[in-house]
Formats: structure tokens, C-alpha cells, sequence
């Protein structure tokens, strides 16, 4: 598969999900460019904006299997790996698969477990397998997790750790849609009989797999690979920032920059691509100094200030 071919795919799936959704288009782009650059999604909204209507119509439109984890305070890691179960009839343990073993895992509001369990993702994002009992086992190829957060001021929310916030891609957020989005959500909903709309197959698995791929073919330059290091090193001298974008995070950017530019069908990365997915990309990342916290800083704020204080390096782009 060609950066062409490609990006056909991609619009094909974007205007599936926005045949079923009413967001922006931003919001979608978010998500795809965290399957195509094989990372895994967070998004932070309210309840009832439509994270698992877009989480699960992502999936259909892939052709991938769906899974959806409902976290609560008393799930145990168990619950979301799998665990052995003693078999009477043949007298020995056999491994009960958990919901994880899916290509597209909805973990619906993370940040309603315990951090115990929280962790029990951890591997599963990072390296594509799951340890129970000393025995390590893969999960499907490819996997991606798409994790829905409520604001953390919510009752009964649990922060999640650095650690695991640094292993999304991507980090977005629908919002509420305008006047004329919402009269179109009704509209939609007068025209059919369920409550959830439904979409159709786009892809199949094979194809996301030579999807995901292709991002390895996009052309970055010397001056752009500077850029990208400069905009992460920057945040890390910010007065207002205690702890700044790790290495683990410049190496996202520029992985999310190349699966934009395979988004938009182009064969190599410009200045625009990495402004386009800093925010989404960087923004989580960061760890607030106290004072900014309670100056009531946020952390696109920072970004933001980061982009301009970098210069951007000019690209010929007729060498395409």
C-alpha cells in the first residue's frame, strides 16, 4: 500500500465515522492518527458526548473485533487480562481470555479504577502481550487502546500516573457539538428506529496492518527532525512546566507527524504536520509546576507558547 492508496483509506473511514458521529473533524483525525502511527488513544470528555458510539464505529469502519472494558473502582486486574479456570472435566487449568484480547480495546473511563488496575494495561500498550501467572501471551496484531477519562475533577476519580499517560500517542477530546450539530444528532435520530447508529466494514484487518505500515515510507528532513527535538527540549525550559516532554514523547511527535502526513496523502512531513498534532501529541505529557497549577495554567497554554517561541524551518516542498 502507497501513501496514496492510503490516505483514500483514511478518508473512506473518516467519513464513515462521520456519517455516525457529530464531532468536529479534528476529533477523528485524532483518533486515526493514533491507529495509523500504532500508538493508543485518551480522550477526556464529559459523559454522554459519544466517546464509545466514536470508539466502536472506529473499529467497524477498520474491521477490526471490538472489546469494551467498563472501569469501576472494584475491577481487578484479573478482570481485564483474563485468569485460569480449573476445568472439572479434564482436571487441569485453562486460560479464560480476557476482554483485552481484542484488536480495539474501549478501557471506558479509565480513571475510575484503582491504579492497580490501571497498571494492568501498562504492558499491554507497550508490548503487545499480556503476562497472567508467569505466562506471557500476545495479543492480537494490531492492538490498539482507546482510553475514555472523565475531567478529573469528577467524584470518584483517580489521577492517572505519568507513567501511563506518557504511553498514549494521543490525547483529545470531542466537546459539545454547536446548535447545528446537535439539531443534525436529532435529525439522524428521527430518521432511524435504534438509538446508536451503525456503520459499515471500510477496511479489513490486513489492510489496517499494511496501513500502519506505510507511515514508515514518509520522508522527514534533517531541518524538520530539529525542529521536532527543539519543540520538545523547549518545554523542558519553561518556567511553568516541573517536568517537560521525555524522549518517549519526541519520538511520538515525530511518529503522529508521519501518520498525519499519511492521513492527507503526502509522502514526506512539513512544518504544518507537527504543529498540526503537537497539541494532541505533547499537551498530556507535561507536568505542571504548583504554582502554574494553581495559577490555573493549562498545558496547551504551554504548547502553544512553545510553537511560537521555535522558529520553523522553511521546507521545499516540490521535492515531493
Amino acid at each position: 500500500m502507497d501513501v496514496t492508496q492510503a490516505s483514500s483509506e483514511c478518508s473512506a473511514v473518516l467519513q464513515t465515522i462521520d456519517d455516525a458521529v457529530i464531532c468536529d473533524r479534528a476529533f477523528p483525525e485524532d483518533i486515526l492518527v493514533g491507529v495509523v502511527g500504532r500508538g493508543h488513544v485518551l480522550v477526556e470528555d464529559v459523559p454522554g458526548t459519544g466517546k464509545t458510539l466514536t470508539a466502536r464505529s472506529v473499529a467497524t469502519a477498520l474491521g477490526l473485533s471490538f472489546s469494551r472494558i467498563q472501569f469501576t473502582p472494584d475491577l481487578l486486574p484479573a478482570d481485564v487480562t483474563g485468569t485460569h479456570i480449573f476445568n472439572e472435566r479434564e482436571r487441569t487449568f485453562e486460560f479464560n481470555q480476557g476482554p483485552i484480547f481484542a484488536n480495539v480495546v474501549l478501557a471506558d473511563e479509565i480513571n475510575r479504577a484503582p491504579p492497580k488496575t490501571q497498571a494492568a494495561l501498562l504492558e499491554a500498550m507497550e508490548e503487545g502481550q499480556v503476562t497472567v501467572d508467569g505466562e506471557t501471551r500476545q495479543l492480537p496484531d494490531p492492538f490498539v487502546v482507546i482510553a475514555t477519562q472523565n475531567p478529573v475533577e469528577q467524584e470518584g476519580t483517580f489521577p492517572l500516573p505519568e507513567a501511563q499517560v506518557d504511553r498514549f500517542l494521543v490525547k483529545t477530546s470531542m466537546g459539545y457539538p454547536d446548535e447545528a450539530g446537535e439539531v443534525e444528532l436529532l435529525r439522524r435520530r428521527a430518521d432511524r428506529e435504534t438509538t446508536s447508529p451503525s456503520v459499515e466494514a471500510v477496511l479489513e484487518p490486513q489492510q489496517v496492518g499494511q496501513l500502519r505500515e506505510v507511515p514508515e515510507t514518509v520522508r522527514v528532513d534533517e531541518d524538520l527532525l530539529e525542529y521536532v527535538a527543539a519543540l520538545a527540549r523547549e518545554t523542558r525550559a519553561d518556567g511553568r512546566v516541573e517536568t517537560g516532554v521525555s524522549p518517549r514523547g519526541t519520538q511520538r511527535l515525530f511518529e503522529a507527524a508521519r501518520a498525519y502526513a499519511t492521513i492527507v496523502g503526502r509522502s514526506y512531513v512539513t512544518p504544518d504536520d507537527i504543529k498540526r498534532v503537537a497539541q494532541p501529541v505533547l499537551a498530556h505529557r507535561l507536568v505542571l509546576t504548583p504554582d502554574a497549577t494553581v495559577n490555573g495554567v493549562a498545558k496547551s497554554q504551554v504548547v502553544n507558547g512553545v510553537l511560537e517561541s521555535v522558529p520553523v524551518p522553511t521546507v521545499e516542498e516540490s521535492t515531493a
